[in-house]
């Protein structure tokens, strides 16, 4: 029996997660991607999980899931302390209408990001700075495993254009803390499982339009 391609690899998983499977290009990418997210991880501390089979079934699943749970009216992300691209890369590879804009403060990770996007050949900018200056506004605004978390959600609700959506990935039980630090303006979060955890949560909030208009 021959060796199991990445594709397949990548395609059990999602089948497993309950998920569409992965067409050829966006298999390609995400292969890609994970081969520079290893490289780059064994000098450069991206993520905690930094074996291959922890970063495809914790970081990629779920990031992927997100994808495709996200509004079809959005046009333009920002992935808010980017860090290793996750999950504004594969956003980007699953969701290609989507101009995703990753910002991150750390100079090492803001490099692998350029890297990632010329060496996979997606269309991201990277934002190399501080994300709450940014002076635009994006459709969709996420975070996923930023520090300082309730700081940052703060700023990033007010990067979220009218009628724009904040997006959280977090768990049930810290969505319930954080939700105290948002202020007004966003409606109640809808809160959707993300595959491949009993606990992982995609939580989406509109901005009423009044906020930032």
């Amino acid at each position: 029996m021959g060796e199991v391609s990445f594709a397949e690899e990548l395609n059990e998983l999602l089948i497993q997660a309950g998920l569409e499977q992965a067409g050829a290009d966006l298999a390609k990418g995400m292969e890609a991607y994970l081969e520079l997210l290893i490289r780059w991880n064994a000098r450069t501390n991206l993520t905690a999980v930094r074996d291959r089979e922890g970063i495809l079934s914790l970081h990629f699943i779920e990031c992927m899931a997100c994808a495709r749970i996200l509004p079809a009216d959005i046009g333009t992300l920002l992935d808010f302390g980017s860090g290793a691209g996750l999950p504004g890369i594969p956003i980007a590879l699953c969701r290609p209408e989507i101009v995703v804009t990753l910002a991150e403060s750390q100079g090492k990770k803001a490099a692998f990001l350029r890297e990632a996007v010329r060496t996979i050949g997606i269309s991201a900018l990277v934002y190399s700075g501080r994300a709450e200056v940014i002076s635009m506004r994006f459709d969709c605004v996420i975070l996923r495993a930023v520090d300082k978390m309730p700081q940052a959600i703060k700023a990033a609700t007010g990067l979220v254009a009218p009628h724009g959506w904040l997006a959280l990935m977090t768990t049930d039980s810290d969505l319930d803390h954080l939700k105290a630090g948002i202020g007004v303006g966003l409606s109640p979060f809808d809160v959707y499982p993300l595959a491949g955890s009993e606990q992982r949560i995609l939580a989406l909030a509109r901005n009423a339009g009044a906020m930032n208009g």
